[in-house]
């Protein structure tokens, strides 16, 4: 079986930068245990599978190791696939079992959108274990669907935490989230997930449906410049809607190629 597959850098406008996902259009499913493979063997943070069903595009996302419910970086590179080399205008609509129905648009400016489910935070009490395993004990604590996410005082923190990546692991979490107000954005983060295979995710779309809702109310407004501080960097702009979050970033073509298997 030969099969085309895109390298996009999601949330950036230069290669090298943002977040880098893969991206296979199918015609249909394949098996379950190829998809895994193919993530395995691509060994990055996410893989997409992409097939249309009439109106809309059914998704899935898998990491090296595990299949997630949800991946912001691989649907926008995804829709960036689909928007340049499949003909598609204006909005997709994707279809996730595990997050329901998702959608994409496509402003004149090449400026792509995800509109997403809004997460429901929890505050909860910081433990020890969590602390020493990100090196820093948080201001507050919360957790939401499938992330913890702690709030620091500043950028400067953000930048200079050194988790524990093999203590961290033992975290009953898809991942941690560790965010602060921003120097020269509304807020900062950073995403580490040794759970699903990746130590330091480059630049996370779905954490920022759990981070949106919370700084939105922090600061008191509903459009919000993002910045995620890994060692590749990305920019967002986020919209709070209530149950839902708008997801804006840009995405770049580093590659198109063709694996057999």
């Amino acid at each position: 079986m030969k099969q085309k597959i895109y390298q996009i850098d999601a949330f950036t406008n230069k290669v090298f930068s943002g977040n880098p996902a893969a991206v296979c259009i199918l015609e249909q499913w394949i098996d379950e245990s190829l998809m895994y493979n193919i993530a395995a063997e691509n060994n990055l943070a996410e893989t997409a599978f992409v097939v249309k069903n009439e109106d809309q595009y059914e998704i899935r996302w898998f990491t090296p190791t595990i299949e997630v419910d949800l991946c912001g970086h691989a649907t926008l590179a995804s829709a960036f696939v689909l928007f340049e080399y499949y003909g598609e205008s204006g909005k997709i609509d994707f279809f996730s079992s595990r997050s329901g129905t998702l959608v994409v648009g496509k402003s004149e400016d090449g400026q792509l959108t995800l509109d997403f489910p809004s997460d429901n935070l929890e505050e909860v009490l910081q433990t020890e274990r969590l602390s020493e395993a990100i090196g820093k004990g948080p201001l507050k604590a919360f957790k939401g669907s499938t992330d913890y996410m702690l709030v620091y005082t500043n950028q400067n923190e953000i930048i200079n935490i050194k988790p524990d990546f093999r203590a961290l692991s033992d975290v009953d979490a898809r991942g941690v989230i560790v965010t602060a107000p921003g120097d020269n954005v509304d807020f900062v983060s950073r995403w580490f997930g040794p759970n699903s295979g990746i130590d330091e995710d480059p630049v996370t779309g779905s954490a920022h449906t759990t981070l949106t809702p919370y700084w939105s109310k922090e600061l008191g407004k509903t459009t919000l410049t993002a910045r995620q501080l890994s060692k590749r960097g990305g920019d967002l702009t986020c919209e709070y809607l209530g149950d839902r979050v708008k997801i804006s970033g840009h995405a770049v073509l580093y590659l198109v190629g063709e694996i057999e298997v």
